[in-house]
């Protein structure tokens, strides 16, 4: 009788399984580059052959019969409404060096919900998060159906302002909190009604936390709540306290059940301080704060400020708005921010 094989040592197993994972996400990643490119040339190839005349409807009729022969040889993934999509995407990036830069991160089904987006700023920024955060398609679906853009600083900024923030991010993988923090934040989990306190707002953030953070964005870990400040023997005391990885900075949040005013600032700048001094870390950049409250003036927060003191004042709200309703108030929203930044001038 044989002996037995002696078990391999586990560095020598691990080592293997690294080796297995890292060749299987090799072989994915270029089978995905491959099917995005072959994607793109086949919407190209539709676009300049079949639809190049304005006749759409006879254009349309040939583009069904291509799709019934190929979805008999190849599948599916070949039918009417899928050779469209390819149709799109050919149009949305012209370019065929600007697919192949596309981000590994980035599924074709990515890419799906990306070229249905009009403005070229928001498919970049969705593209740029997707890269950075690893969204699966379905957390993509949700921001683009919650106006992530929109909310952000950035949609707020001139176009040429916000593209070059962007390509900083893309290439220099520099996050800032123009691109982390939102305004305003849907808080509609909490599931607040009526009249409740700031202890019940703090409390049901602590209870649905996971919902939270997924509104706040990937990269916050959770901290401490009710931080205490001490300050010349007076104890004050911060709502809730995160990191954020990507930033590589605290991130104060005080909660607010009322419009924001100016005393608040200088709340927060006390515990920023504090936490400058006595929390933050080798490495670090200086702690950030976010005050969260019900809503905001804007000419009072733009007379402060904030952005010198590392703060960032977004509201909330408490229940969902019907679909049209919120593409009214955001979209006024980013006009008159982008008003504003006319009027200032450089």
């Amino acid at each position: 009788m044989g002996r037995k094989a002696a078990f391999p040592a586990s560095p020598l197993l691990a080592d293997l399984r690294e080796l297995i994972l890292q060749a299987r996400w090799q072989v994915a990643r270029t089978v995905n580059s491959g099917l995005i490119l072959l994607y793109w040339h086949i919407g190209t190839r539709i676009r300049r052959d079949l639809l190049k005349e304005k006749r759409a409807e006879y254009g349309e009729k040939i583009v069904q019969a291509v799709a019934a022969q190929l979805a008999v040889e190849f599948g599916r993934g070949y039918s009417r409404r899928n050779l469209f999509q390819m149709v799109r995407f050919a149009e949305v990036f012209l370019d065929p060096k600007i697919v192949q830069a596309v981000p590994a991160q980035l599924s074709w089904t990515h890419l799906v919900e990306i070229i249905r987006l009009d403005d070229p700023l928001k498919r970049d920024f969705y593209i740029e998060m997707c890269r950075v955060e690893r969204w699966s398609t379905r957390t993509l679906e949700k921001k683009i159906g919650s106006m992530l853009f929109e909310r952000t600083a950035l949609s707020k900024k001139p176009a040429k302002l916000a593209e070059m923030e962007l390509k900083q991010l893309r290439e220099q993988d520099k996050l800032t909190p123009d691109l982390v923090f939102r305004d305003p934040y849907f808080l509609d989990f909490l599931r607040l009604k009526n009249t409740y306190a700031e202890k019940d707002m703090e409390a049901a953030i602590l209870r649905e936390m996971e919902a939270f953070i997924l509104e706040l964005g990937v990269g916050f870990a959770f901290l401490e709540r009710q931080k205490r400040v001490s300050v010349d023997g007076v104890d004050h005391y911060l709502d809730l306290l995160f990191y954020h990885r990507n930033l590589q900075r605290l991130v104060a949040v005080e909660l607010k059940l009322e419009d924001f005013k100016p005393g608040d600032k200088g709340q927060m700048e006390l515990y920023l301080g504090w936490l400058n001094r006595y929390e933050r870390r080798e490495g670090e950049e200086s702690p950030i704060g976010l005050i969260l409250c019900a809503g905001k003036r804007h000419e009072t927060v733009e007379l402060l400020n904030l952005e010198r003191s590392g703060i960032q004042v977004s509201s909330y709200w408490t229940e969902a708005l019907p679909r049209v309703e919120m593409e009214r108030k955001l979209h006024e929203a980013v006009t008159l921010a982008r008003a504003r930044l006319n009027l200032k001038g450089p």
